[in-house]
């Protein structure tokens, strides 16, 4: 099967993730700044975290099927498997909104994080494994360091949460900064998928 059809379905499955996040913000019920951010404060902080991230795995899921000639069952599977990680955001988000950041809420958004990354990790390798190691995506994919330190920086969050200062904000504020620190790394697209796109062409 040609990449279009799984790209297309990828797009539209984003794109609904993206409007039920924005339909959870409240609308305020006065209409000054102030209601605004009594109302929808943190769930304008968390939409627009959750936004960054869906974004990021669009554009990078998008650059990597520049670079993919077939889609097979395990590219597909795997493919679902990351779209079912995403799909989870609208509910992570809007507990970590409602619980205005409590301790457990940033830890399951952490572990929604890290479960994303890892099955976007198994897509490329299976995508690898189809194509061979000379493939575009591996020779773009390279060290991938990015692609390393985010999960340590995800389960850093986590565990400082989970261990630091249970009782207080230390270890959330930790876990958020280290969840804001990879949405930074990766919100510039890898350039090395981007050259190769262009190096090899679109798949006809």
């Amino acid at each position: 099967m040609k990449t279009s059809r799984l790209e297309a379905f990828s797009d539209g499955v984003l794109a609904i993730i993206i409007t039920i996040m924005v339909l959870e913000l409240k609308v305020p019920t006065q209409h000054e700044l102030a209601d605004l951010l009594h109302s929808a404060g943190v769930g304008l902080l968390t939409y627009l975290l959750s936004f960054v991230y869906v974004g990021i795995y669009w554009n990078n899921h998008h650059h990597t099927f520049q670079l993919v000639r077939q889609v097979s069952g395990g590219v597909m599977w795997g493919n679902l498997g990351l779209l079912f990680c995403l799909s989870l955001f609208p509910f992570t988000t809007a507990w970590l909104d409602q619980s205005t950041f409590a301790r457990t809420p940033v830890i399951i958004y952490g572990l929604n994080l890290l479960c994303a990354a890892i099955a976007y990790f198994v897509l490329q390798r299976i995508i690898i494994r189809q194509e061979g190691p000379e493939s575009p995506l591996r020779q773009a994919i390279g060290v991938d360091l990015k692609g390393k330190i985010s999960p340590l920086l995800y389960v850093t969050g986590i565990l400082s949460a989970l261990l630091i200062d249970p009782n207080g904000h230390v270890g959330v504020a930790i876990a958020l900064a280290c969840y804001v620190t990879v949405s930074i790394l990766w919100i510039v697209p890898d350039r090395r998928i981007d050259r190769l796109a262009r190096q090899y062409g679109t798949p006809e």
